[in-house]
């Protein structure tokens, strides 16, 4: 009763807020004019002036000039792939990838499959550096059909996605609350693509996804991104895991992971390198190698334009984006894990259910699944996020009970390892879990 009398309260306050931050966003507008600010801001019509300031650096210091300034921007929105801090693993992948594939090339694109993709890009949507929009390249296209078309098969049959393609306009918008700041995390990154390119992208995923799915190489345990598949189905496979361990008076932890930056910081070679695994046809696979070299991303002003290399992550907007990252996490979902354990993934969200008899077990299993991930996170370069990670045991026990997760990393340039455990008690009692009873503790 006090769970739910507590959360009723929680649920009011949510909801006062919302009508509180609507009146005060709709007092904005004049009362002769009941379709300024509000009507603007919902046609997608509002634009702010942002005007670049000076940054404060990873050194202390302040960046001295526009140029510094976008400069130091750029360097911290884009990642690096630092290849010296690699290991003989990755440098066996990079290899590996660069050996040529010996598989059949995939039939070429067709006039109408280009058509039918230039179709689905929104015409709306913000243009890359050409300025071509949808719209304009579907004109085009109804006019010269197989000269357009030459274009794309000469891009699959040459293995070659073109520069100015893989080459990303960025603009930085400042953060709600950021405004005062003073240093590059306070904006927040728009990527521009060219059109062309997003073309070419979906054509090339759509190949390869229908290859995957054709053959039944992924997962079944990745509910994201995935057709006929959302979150409801995630949760009833965890829910029925969880109902059949407590069925037979076991404990069950579930342990969530979020993977740091995502998208930003997927590695390509990891991506290629499954593909050959997967005997990708050649012409898929040489354009794919393609996509992830020499990629290039700017920031530009009126008198200034400062550009950097890409050499790790695709773009949030990036058609290809998702598809590759379910590429790269298939290998996760497919680790040698115990009878006990059940791996769910929703896009970049990991669910680790572990089951067993006691909580000695239960704690034991689980730390021992825990090092499989950290060893695949290593070796695909990648870094979960320890505040958004979380621990919870289920039991239908009255008894107390406690359960201590271990996540270990080695920070760059760092020799102690930071232990991070995550203990949750569970009572029974839901208020008491939600107040006091989750515990989080970094030892070094």
């Amino acid at each position: 009763m006090e769970y739910q009398a507590e959360k009723a309260q929680y649920q009011a306050r949510i909801k006062n807020a919302k009508i509180q931050s609507w009146k005060q966003y709709c007092n904005k507008t004049l009362s002769t004019n009941p379709w300024n600010i509000v009507y603007k801001s919902a046609a997608g019509k509002v634009r702010s002036n942002q005007i670049m300031t000076t940054l404060q650096k990873a050194d202390g210091s302040q960046t001295e000039g526009l140029q510094e300034t976008l400069q130091c921007t750029l360097e911290y929105l884009i990642p690096k792939d630092d290849q010296s801090e690699e290991t003989e693993y990755h440098k066996q992948i990079r290899k590996s990838i660069e050996e040529p594939i010996e598989t059949e090339d995939d039939r070429n694109f067709t006039t109408e499959e280009i058509r039918q993709v230039i179709k689905c890009i929104d015409y709306k949507k913000a243009t890359g550096e050409d300025g071509i929009t949808s719209k304009i390249l579907l004109w085009t296209f109804e006019r010269f059909p197989l000269t357009v078309t030459s274009i794309y098969k000469g891009c699959l049959r040459e293995g070659c996605f073109p520069k100015r393609w893989k080459r990303a306009r960025i603009i930085p918008l400042i953060k709600p609350g950021k405004e005062n700041c003073n240093n590059a995390s306070k904006y927040q990154p728009i990527t521009l693509l060219n059109t062309g390119g997003k073309v070419l992208e979906k054509l090339l995923i759509n190949r390869i996804m229908h290859f995957l799915y054709n053959n039944e190489l992924l997962n079944q345990n990745q509910f994201g991104f995935t057709p006929q598949k959302s979150t409801t189905d995630a949760a009833m496979a965890v829910k029925d895991f969880i109902e059949e361990a407590l069925t037979r008076g076991q404990i069950v932890a579930l342990v969530s992971l979020d993977v740091k930056g995502a998208f930003d910081a997927a590695w390509g070679p990891s991506v290629v390198k499954a593909l050959k695994d997967f005997y990708c046809p050649r012409n898929l696979y040489n354009l794919t190698k393609s996509y992830f070299t020499e990629r290039t991303a700017f920031i530009a002003t009126n008198s200034m334009r400062i550009e950097t290399a890409v050499n790790k992550g695709y773009p949030q907007v990036s058609c290809c984006g998702p598809g590759y990252w379910k590429i790269q996490y298939n290998s996760l979902l497919n680790l040698n894990y115990a009878k006990w354990t059940m791996a769910t993934a929703y896009a970049d969200d990991l669910l680790i259910a572990v089951k067993a008899v006691t909580i000695a077990e239960v704690e034991n299993f689980t730390n021992i699944e825990m090092t499989k991930i950290k060893r695949w996170s290593k070796e695909n370069k990648l870094q979960f996020n320890d505040k958004k990670s979380h621990v919870l045991l289920i039991s239908r026990r009255r008894k107390k009970i406690t359960c201590s997760v271990d996540i270990k990393e080695t920070k760059r340039q760092e020799i102690n390892r930071h232990i991070l455990k995550q203990q949750l008690i569970r009572t029974g009692r839901q208020d008491e879990i939600s107040r006091h009873n989750y515990r989080r503790q970094i030892y070094i």
